[in-house]
């Protein structure tokens, strides 16, 4: 490993990193994480290295076994990288994902993920996707502009309504 404290040092560690997480290698991706490094994916997971780490990304190879995992942008600075990436395969492996059972649906997925990186390695990563979007693609959430996604807007506002009027009674 690379000491941290300057950009390409930082920059170094990202891309070899995420070399790991694209060839699937859990043991590799977890030789770049301070143990008890925190990994929160906003609005879908907060996970611990290396166990939670380790068991989520499991899964997530399991059940998609042909994932493709691409870096498109990093950029470093000081002790911290952002990589934006993008996420392609399809749902249809052995084990279940965030508990839903493999249908056979696509992924493609954008995010971005911010690395800060200590002592050589990742202590924090803040991660960003479309998590909306992601429940569309695995079939959890109705697809855009459909009529179920009317649908469900439908009874969200009957709801904020019902709210309103019970707050004002």
């Amino acid at each position: 490993m690379m000491e941290a404290g300057t950009e390409s040092d930082a920059a170094t560690i990202a891309r070899a990193y995420f070399e790991r997480v694209g060839a699937r290698d859990l043991d590799g991706m977890m030789e770049y994480w301070q143990p008890g490094g925190v990994g929160d994916i906003h609005g879908v997971a907060v996970l611990t290295a290396p166990t939670t780490y380790r068991e989520w990304f499991g899964d997530l190879f399991a059940a998609v076994p042909d994932l493709r995992f691409e870096v498109l942008d990093l950029v470093a600075e000081g002790d911290q990288a952002a990589v934006r990436w993008r996420v392609t395969g399809t749902f249809d492996g052995d084990r279940r994902f965030n508990g839903l059972i493999p249908n056979g649906a696509g992924i493609d997925l954008t995010g971005l993920d911010l690395l800060t990186i200590r002592n050589g390695l990742i202590h924090r990563n803040e991660a960003y996707m479309n998590g909306v979007e992601m429940g569309q693609q695995l079939g959890i959430m109705p697809p855009q502009g459909s009529a179920a996604e009317r649908a469900l807007t439908g009874a969200a506002n009957l709801r904020t309504r019902l709210a309103q009027r019970l707050r004002r009674d």
